[in-house]
This record gives C-alpha cells, sequence and structure tokens, in this order.
C-alpha cells in the first residue's frame, strides 16, 4: 500500500509545482504586456482629439501637474486641454473598464457560463432606476455626486433583492441568481419606464443620454468617486480567484475541500455589484465589455481565474480606450457614445458566439 501511494502523493505535488511555475510564468509575461499596452494606449487616448498635443508634450504635462517636472511652458490651452479635459476622461475610462472587465470574468466563473456579464443580476436596471429617480426629483443638477449616489444605489438595492430572493435554505443555487436577476431587472426597467412617462422632455432627454453610456464631459471629480471601489473591490476579487477555479468544479467537489459556496457567491456577488455599480453611476450603461473582453481572454490564455482576473482587468481598461478614442474621433468634430461603439463591436461578437455554440451543439 505505501509502494503506491508515494508515487500519487509525489506526482501531486509534482503537478501542482509545474501548475504554479506555468501559472507565475504566464503571470509574469502576460500583465506587463497588457500594462505596457494600456500606458502606450492611454498616452495616445490622451493626445488624439480635436487639438492634437505631440506625445512627449503629453507625457510632459501630465508630469508637470503631478508636480514631476517644473519651469516648463507649453503652448496656449494645451495644458488645461490635457490636464483638465482628456485625461480625467482617460482615467476615468479606464476605471470602468477595468470595473466591468473583473466583473465580467467573475461573473463568467461563477455561473460557469461564459455568456454571463455584469448585467444577468439586474444591477444595470437597477442602476438605470436610481439614475432616473435622480433626474425625475431634480437633484442631479445640485451636485455632480447625487447621480452616481442614486446609481449607485439602485444598483446595490437590485443586487440584495436578488440574493434574497435566489437564496434557498442557506443556499444560493445559480440557476435561481439567474431567474431572479432576470425577474428584478423586468420590473425595475418597468418601473423606470413609468417614471419616464410622467417625466418632461428635458429629463427623457438627459436620461437617454445617461444610457446610452458616455464619457463625454467626465472631470477628476468621476475620478474620485470611482478610484476606491474599483482598486478596493478588483484587489478583494483577485483573493477569490482561486475559489472561483474551484466553483467550477462542481458544488460537491467545492464542498468536499472545504470551501462553502454559498458564502463564496455571496461575497462575489457583493463585491462584482459594487465594481458594475460605480462603473454605471459614472458613465451611464455600457454593454458588452464585460462579455466579450473575459472571453476573449478565456481563449486566449486559459481559464485560470489567477490570471484570467487580473487579465480581463487590464483587458477591459485598454478594450474602453481605444472604443472611447474610436468614438470621439470617427466623427470629429462630433462625438458618439463609448456605448455606441461597444455595442456594434460586442453584438456581432455576441451572435458568433451564439452561432457558434449552436453549430457545436455546446449549451451555453
Amino acid at each position: 500500500m505505501s509502494i503506491n501511494i508515494k508515487p500519487k502523493i509525489h506526482r501531486k505535488k509534482t503537478n501542482n509545482l509545474t501548475e504554479k511555475v506555468e501559472i507565475y510564468y504566464k503571470l509574469a509575461i502576460v500583465i506587463p504586456t497588457m500594462l505596457f499596452i494600456l500606458i502606450i494606449v492611454t498616452i495616445f487616448s490622451t493626445a488624439i482629439g480635436a487639438v492634437s498635443v505631440p506625445f512627449r508634450d503629453t507625457v510632459k504635462i501630465i508630469l508637470k501637474n503631478w508636480g514631476l517636472l517644473k519651469d516648463i511652458t507649453f503652448k496656449e490651452g494645451w495644458e488645461s486641454i490635457i490636464f483638465y479635459v482628456r485625461f480625467p476622461r482617460v482615467i476615468t475610462t479606464i476605471l470602468v473598464g477595468a470595473a466591468l472587465g473583473t466583473s465580467g470574468a467573475v461573473m463568467q466563473g461563477m455561473f460557469r457560463n461564459p455568456m454571463a456579464d455584469p448585467g444577468i443580476l439586474g444591477v444595470s436596471s437597477g442602476a438605470g432606476f436610481g439614475a432616473v429617480v435622480a433626474i425625475y426629483l431634480g437633484i442631479y443638477t445640485k451636485s455632480i455626486f447625487f447621480m452616481p449616489l442614486f446609481a449607485s444605489a439602485g444598483a446595490l438595492l437590485a443586487a440584495f433583492v436578488v440574493f434574497l430572493l435566489s437564496s434557498k435554505g442557506g443556499k444560493i443555487p445559480v440557476m435561481n441568481m439567474i431567474l431572479s436577476g432576470m425577474a428584478v431587472g423586468t420590473f425595475l426597467s418597468a418601473i423606470t419606464t413609468a417614471i419616464l412617462s410622467f417625466a418632461r422632455s428635458d429629463q427623457v432627454k438627459q436620461f437617454l443620454f445617461w444610457t446610452v453610456g458616455s464619457l463625454n464631459g467626465t472631470r477628476w471629480e468621476d475620478v474620485k468617486i470611482a478610484v476606491i471601489p474599483v482598486i478596493v473591490c478588483t484587489s478583494i476579487l483577485l483573493f477569490f480567484s482561486k475559489d472561483l477555479n474551484i466553483l467550477l468544479l462542481g458544488e460537491e467537489e467545492a464542498q468536499s475541500v472545504g470551501l462553502n459556496p454559498a458564502r463564496t457567491r455571496k461575497l462575489i456577488l457583493l463585491f462584482s455589484s459594487i465594481l458594475t455599480a460605480t462603473a454605471v453611476s459614472v458613465s451611464g450603461a455600457i454593454s458588452f465589455v464585460g462579455l466579450i473582453v473575459p472571453h476573449i481572454i478565456r481563449l486566449l490564455i486559459g481559464p485560470d481565474h489567477r490570471l484570467l482576473i487580473p487579465a480581463s482587468t487590464l483587458g477591459g481598461s485598454i478594450f474602453l480606450l481605444l472604443c472611447d478614442l474610436i468614438g470621439r474621433t470617427i466623427v470629429a468634430p462630433g462625438e458618439l457614445g463609448v456605448g455606441i461603439i461597444t455595442s456594434i463591436i460586442g453584438a456581432p461578437y455576441f451572435l458568433f458566439l451564439l452561432n457558434r455554440a449552436r453549430k457545436e451543439g455546446v449549451a451555453l
């Protein structure tokens, strides 16, 4: 008996060691590469616009306003355009893209479905409900913080109701969560439509602008709203990467290794909902980022969440930056909302996934 056990133990340790070496090797290559791409796209996106500023001057302007360079002057207007108009928009775009990419990767892992996205739990509908309440009451004009506050409250309310409806005997079955999310999202969308039917035309126009998903007019105040929740919640969800790997094996397997699936899903639901609520509150409803970015990255680097989550975080930022850059330049001096660009790109990809699944007979 001892002869049979020792080789198995040795082989298991060897496999675990090989697996760790492989994941660290991928992390050492993939994450720095994506960070480099993100930095390049950030500089490019900040420099390009109706008034183009050379890349070198763009970097110098940012460094000067951070107190790292002194006694440098630039062409009139450049400093205001770069640091007070474009750069806060770019930083907000990075944060929103990171939030949506992270939430998408986590949702797909939790539901074991590559077609899942942050809106599956009705969080986006909840944010829309909160936003329309703020618009209808007219308080969104009193402070820049009121719209994000109401949108976040609506999103978290939706997540809380979904959690209550889907809980069953201390457990949270995946199908219950999906069905509860659909029901809550549909209900809140109906309430939102009912409120809009009594709203003034200018209020309806404001809400429609918000639902398109746009980063136009974002300021440093928006960065302040988003930066702490995005960093904290993303870091916490990274901590759950191993648990998500275990959940992929199924309920019984997760329990057999000491993981509490219900408790894990509750925490993941909470922090991913906060992430989505934060993103939607500052940018409006932006579709498909949380769907296509994690899906593509999973195809490229594999399903291990220890690598998938940070890669989806960076990938979401890169993707949304590029979409926002396209929206700002394709019809210049006009502008298309970033939500329009992501939908134009994401909808055909979504149909491609459905068609491929149908041909392969795979249930997504």
